[in-house]
């Protein structure tokens, strides 16, 4: 028994609860047929009761007539006695006929009223010999009546009377009978009820939980698998979705970073081509030297042509460099974490975002070499180019931008702050600034903080954000220190 509960409480909710809703509609079923099947018996009964109570009229009316006429012989009253006699019995015809209301089951009612015929039939049969002559007259006068016909009378309330309380006992029996049925019955769906509610809402509400507790993981940026409940009810199937909708979330953001990675690298454009520039130029300057030292009369001087060439792969090892962190900065490439010194991934982020720093903004690194972190270099960089840019486009110069690191050993954590001088964020926008679409700018996609937010947690770590309005805005990024169980996804 308490296995088939058990499977049955583990089936699906949707059957669960379309069994309870038949459950319930045979349940008031049953109980309305109850109900209805007792009040029929009821009314039956009280109809049978106002016919008993003419019946017990008309016994009371002979009596009433008997006595008249035996104190002033009148003719009409000896009439009226006989009359309802006759109706007494009709009554008794009418209650004995299988339409009349008495119950087949009613032996003490039935045996009652066969006693009333008996009796009613002998005293009308006493009564109609008092036939009033002038014999009968004189002989009632002297002598008083027949002593049976007031035996006979006197039986005759006694039984009606009895037959009376019979019938008010089998309507009180009927409606005592129809509580203890509505008792129990209301008291066995109530507690059928009260378990399918709470089978049915530990079920839902277990199920909202997981739901809920999907949704808050895949809110906060987390896209690993969500494990599949030991259920095979709809919130399996509910957690089977939720994981394909983070494959194409984790997919689509994995798209949407390739293209704020676009956005940025038409930003950086026209620094980057102006970064090229200078080492193109000197470039060329050396070899223009180098033609003309060469086409001299005298030979070229050994030294200078050294320092020309010297010259020019520098030149040429800065352009190789320039392009090279472009490249990779535009690549796409599969999530991989690797230990990586922080100093140089905010270098190289400081170099790529150099061109768009307006005159009057400094940019100030104070980032310790001894601090390595797992990291997806390409796209912690996009981390930084994103905050930097943001910190550029806040500040009316003259500003600084600060980038400072620290270790927090007690958390096993790097924290590293992104700090600008800038405008500050409105304090009814700190809640939405990581929300996507959401931007302060005319211009802005409101991409580039969502981004952030979902590659930090994809490191296993932690942004928060500090703003006054008019005093700059502080961002402090945490992340796992190298060899420390973070919770990297």
């Amino acid at each position: 028994m308490y296995g088939l509960i058990s499977r049955f409480a583990s089936g699906k909710i949707r059957r669960i609860v379309l069994f309870g809703m038949i459950l319930s509609i045979l349940g008031f079923s049953v109980l309305g047929g109850i109900s209805y099947k007792y009040l029929l018996q009821i009314e039956e009964a009280l109809a049978l009761a106002e016919v008993v109570d003419d019946l017990s009229s008309d016994i009371l009316e002979i009596r009433r007539y008997e006595k008249n006429y035996l104190l002033y012989m009148g003719e009409a009253d000896y009439v009226e006695t006989l009359r309802y006699c006759d109706s007494a019995l009709g009554i008794i015809d009418r209650i004995e006929n299988p339409e009349g209301g008495l119950s087949s089951s009613d032996r003490e009612g039935r045996a009652t009223l066969l006693e009333l015929r008996q009796d009613l039939s002998s005293y009308k049969e006493t009564f109609a010999g008092l036939k009033a002559d002038g014999t009968a007259r004189t002989t009632i006068r002297d002598s008083g009546p027949d002593p049976r016909l007031r035996d006979q009378g006197k039986d005759l309330v006694d039984l009606v009377h009895r037959f009376v309380a019979t019938q008010r006992a089998r309507i009180l029996g009927i409606v005592a009978t129809l509580k203890h049925q509505l008792v129990l019955a209301i008291a066995v769906f109530t507690g059928v009820a009260a378990f399918f509610s709470w089978l049915v809402g530990r079920r839902i509400f277990g199920a909202l939980g997981v739901i809920e507790h999907s949704a808050r993981q895949i809110v906060q940026g987390n896209f690993e698998a969500l494990p599949l409940p030991d259920t095979s009810d709809e919130t399996r199937g509910v957690v089977e979705a939720f994981n394909h909708m983070i494959v194409e979330l984790d997919r689509r953001q994995s798209q949407l970073l390739q293209e704020k990675k676009l956005a940025s690298l038409g930003v950086l454009t026209s620094g980057i081509a102006h970064q090229l520039n200078n080492p193109l130029n000197n470039i060329s300057t050396s070899c223009q030297i180098l033609q003309e030292d060469l086409d001299a009369p005298q030979p070229p001087d050994p030294a200078l042509t050294r320092h020309m060439l010297d010259n020019i792969y520098q030149e040429v090892s800065r352009s190789r460099d320039i392009v090279k962190g472009l490249l990779e900065f535009a690549r796409e490439t599969d999530f991989c974490l690797k230990s990586a010194p922080l100093h140089q991934v905010v270098q190289r982020a400081v170099t790529l975002v150099s061109s768009e720093v307006p005159a009057g903004v400094t940019i100030v690194t104070d980032i310790p070499q001894d601090i390595e972190l797992p990291l997806d270099g390409q796209r912690f960089q996009e981390v930084l180019l994103n905050l930097i840019i943001n910190a550029i486009q806040a500040i009316t110069p003259p500003g600084t931008i600060t980038l400072a690191a620290r270790r927090d050993q007690a958390a096993g954590q790097a924290v590293l702050e992104v700090r600008d001088t800038g405008a500050g964020i409105p304090r009814e926008h700190m809640g939405r600034i990581f929300d996507p679409f959401f931007t302060l700018k005319e211009t802005g996609t409101g991409l580039g903080l969502a981004v952030v937010f979902g590659i930090i947690k994809k490191h296993g770590g932690s942004i928060g954000v500090e703003s006054e309005p008019g005093r700059g805005t502080n961002f402090t990024v945490r992340l796992p220190l190298s060899g420390v169980s973070g919770g990297v996804r």
